[in-house]
């Protein structure tokens, strides 16, 4: 069963596509995203779908990559999964990664591709809730305490069966998906203090390889 990934910007911002190419540690932010990844050996495909407006910029940070790396400008999954169907056979693993979470471990992409392989159609890693969760009302008044114990912060790489995700592509939710455990490396990069965190982060996985 081979297995895809398509690399996004999921945006919050108008500026995130220009945060994957934020430096950490001398390399776009992005550059460190799609190596991460390429470092699976079973990984059949790594899909980038590219702002039309940072295609050029997105092109240059991946130069010299293997040929597993494929960029497609325009930022639409649909769009992009388009473009590599006819290389997709049979009922790969189809897996989409948030080009910010670019220092998520192997293990936790590993176990997002395990449990669809293992018959969970979407998947996605997740961590509970550590903050108290306050509830306020119209007049920015606390009103309740929020149970966090089945709170869940989402991350990425989300894992789906081809059905799933073309379901998805066309209306992205998160509802009936089945969970993994995430891990507090795979951090949304969007801010100079996990900037910051991303340095010491690349650094200390530069210090172990030497």
């Amino acid at each position: 069963m081979s297995t895809i990934v398509f690399v996004t910007v999921v945006r919050h911002h108008a500026s995130d596509a220009e945060l994957a190419l934020a430096p950490v540690n001398g390399e776009a932010l992005l550059t460190h995203t799609v190596r991460g990844l390429l470092a699976l050996p079973d990984l059949d495909l790594v899909v980038v779908a590219a702002p039309e407006r940072c295609a050029d910029l997105f092109s240059a940070a991946l130069s010299g990559f293997d040929q597993r790396c494929r960029i497609v400008p325009g930022q639409s999954l649909k769009h992009a999964f388009d473009t590599v169907e006819s290389e997709i056979a049979g009922n790969p693993v189809l897996l989409v990664h948030d080009a910010l979470r670019a220092f998520t471990p192997p293990d936790t992409v590993r176990a997002v591709a395990d449990a669809v392989r293992a018959g969970s159609p979407f998947v996605v890693p997740v961590l509970p809730m550590a903050d108290t969760v306050k509830v306020t009302d119209a007049a920015k008044v606390i009103t309740a305490t929020e149970d966090r114990a089945s709170l869940r912060t989402a991350q990425t790489p989300l894992g789906f069966t081809r059905e799933t995700f073309l379901s998805y592509a066309d209306k992205p939710s998160l509802d009936g998906a089945h969970t993994v455990a995430g891990h507090p490396d795979a951090m949304r990069v969007t801010t100079s203090f996990e900037l910051k965190l991303a340095e010491a982060i690349a650094v200390a996985g530069k210090e172990e390889i030497l």
